[in-house]
């Protein structure tokens, strides 16, 4: 389990460089990540995410538990520390995995609001450009009518 949560951690990381600088695959993975909140992959997600919380608390509360032994029994069994070192780091995988996750979603969702807040600042500007350019032509029609 170590291993996929590490590769995890890692795509994550990488999707999250993928997102923060602006390059080619960046829009080919916010249209895949545009795909994927389409339809039944919000509640896939939710699930999953579900999933790895329950299992997250489930290695905390273990860990706590064997802890709470140690401090008990005022000796630390071999066999008891082995498993705490590994259930801690299931669980600070687990938790960074969640923690990449939840940024991956923000860098998608303040992407695409930074692409539509431009497209209708360009709209607006050529509006105005637009105006002004009218404003300019009747200006000018009106001067020579009024020198004559």
């Amino acid at each position: 389990m170590i291993y996929l949560l590490f590769t995890i951690v890692l795509t994550e990381m990488s999707l999250i460089l993928i997102l923060l600088f602006r390059n080619p695959l960046r829009n080919l993975l916010v249209m895949a990540l545009d795909l994927l909140k389409q339809g039944t992959g919000p509640l896939i997600a939710r699930t999953v995410g579900a999933t790895v919380v329950v299992v997250f608390t489930s290695t905390l509360f273990t860990a706590m538990e064997i802890q709470k032994r140690s401090k008990d029994g005022g000796v630390i069994n071999p066999t008891d520390e082995v498993l705490m070192a590994n259930l801690l780091l299931q669980s600070s995988l687990m938790g960074f995995s969640l923690f990449l996750a939840l940024m991956v979603d923000r860098l998608h969702y303040y992407i695409k609001e930074v692409h539509l807040v431009r497209r209708q600042l360009e709209q607006a500007m050529n509006i105005n450009k637009d105006h002004e350019e009218s404003k300019k032509a009747k200006v000018s029609q009106l001067d020579p009518e009024d020198k004559s």
